[in-house]
């Protein structure tokens, strides 16, 4: 699936490439990242290639991927209006300022404007919720970015890092009240972060929620870097003190990646993105980088496929264990509920509680 091959995001009309790149990396204010001129390298590489998808943040090296986007955009006239732009509230740019980050309406509307301004744009088609503000009614924050949807600076609403059940609070207020819905969630999602299963994504499918998953490397840990008995260092990320260093499960994922890759003749990077695509409600995945070399083989792997044993090698090595009722629900609800029939393709078993027939009495 090439980059120019688009998706159709959530319940809504909008359509993205296979991959979104992502600017978390632009700019150097942070001590790492990439430098000004690499950032519009891989700009200009992803675009090239046909992509249409760009995601950052207000809080990203401190405002500058912001603006070193906004820079490019306007040295392209007409381009701007080709893409689709997204970027997210919630980080706080003013230190000691309450108001200056969060989801309350004049933190939405200030932080929407200041995007705006650093971006040199009219609109963004995609503002997200960066986060979960616990301290304000959803209520409020929804009906802001209602109002800036009216106000046509915004398009689209999308979700990041909620819980499964905030976010479907979010989805029934705004339908109930006739807001605007989100149409997509972003969530960490790879062969070392499954657990989203559990909820997340089946919460996503039921509320008309495209998926991006974020990290789908692991920050570096599924990069084909990192071997087990070979390793040193740290990953090389901002989340570097989130990540932490594999254990013994998250070695025998990468063990199995390699020898995927290797079996499928490709990276193990472009391995770990292949799987992650495939999965099921994955609308857009998000790569970063921050060299113009690491964004090209990140990018190669759009055409990667993995065959049926492949994909179920690396499924079966790295199965996560769910919250409950997760597994109670997927394992033994349908048996339960079909005694033995076969529905949708799946067949399911007779209790042995049942006997030889279900009616007792």
């Amino acid at each position: 699936m090439p980059l120019d091959t688009f998706v159709t995001l959530g319940r809504s009309g909008l359509r993205v490439s296979p991959y979104t790149l992502g600017a978390m990396t632009f700019g150097e204010d942070h001590g790492w990242g990439a430098s000004v001129e690499e950032s519009e390298a891989m700009l200009t590489e992803y675009l090239e290639r046909g992509g249409n998808s760009i995601d950052t943040a207000n809080i990203y090296t401190n405002g500058h991927s912001e603006k070193i986007i906004g820079d490019y955009l306007a040295a392209r006239p007409g381009l701007r209006d080709r893409i689709v732009l997204g970027s997210k509230f919630f980080g706080n740019l003013f230190p000691g300022d309450p108001n200056g980050g969060g989801a309350g309406r004049k933190a939405v509307v200030a932080q929407a404007e200041e995007s705006l301004r650093r971006l040199g744009t009219d609109y963004l088609d995609l503002y997200w919720l960066h986060n979960w503000d616990r301290g304000v009614p959803v209520e409020e924050t929804l009906r802001a970015l209602d109002d800036l949807v009216t106000a046509g600076k915004i398009r689209y609403v999308g979700l990041s890092d909620l819980p499964a059940w905030k976010a479907a609070e979010a989805q029934v207020v705004v339908h109930f009240r006739g807001w605007t819905p989100a149409i997509a969630m972003q969530i960490e999602y790879s062969l070392l972060e499954r657990t989203g299963e559990g909820e997340l994504i089946p919460m996503a499918a039921e509320h008309g929620l495209g998926v991006l998953p974020w990290s789908p490397l692991k920050s570096g840990w599924l990069s084909g870097k990192f071997t087990r008995g070979t390793s040193s260092g740290a990953v090389d990320t901002a989340r570097g003190a989130l990540v932490g260093a594999p254990g013994e499960r998250d070695w025998q994922v990468i063990d199995a990646l390699h020898e995927v890759a290797a079996d499928a003749g490709v990276t193990p990077a472009a391995a770990a993105l292949a799987w992650v695509g495939a999965r099921p409600g994955v609308s857009s995945v998000l790569i970063g980088a921050r060299r113009l070399d690491q964004l090209k083989a990140n990018l190669d792997a759009v055409d990667v496929r993995l065959s049926a044993e492949q994909a179920a090698r690396l499924d079966e090595v790295s199965t996560p264990t769910l919250n409950f009722p997760a597994d109670n629900n997927r394992l033994l609800a349908p048996s339960l509920a079909f005694a033995g029939a076969t529905v949708d393709g799946r067949a399911t078993l007779v209790s042995p509680r049942l006997g030889s027939s279900t009616v007792r009495y």
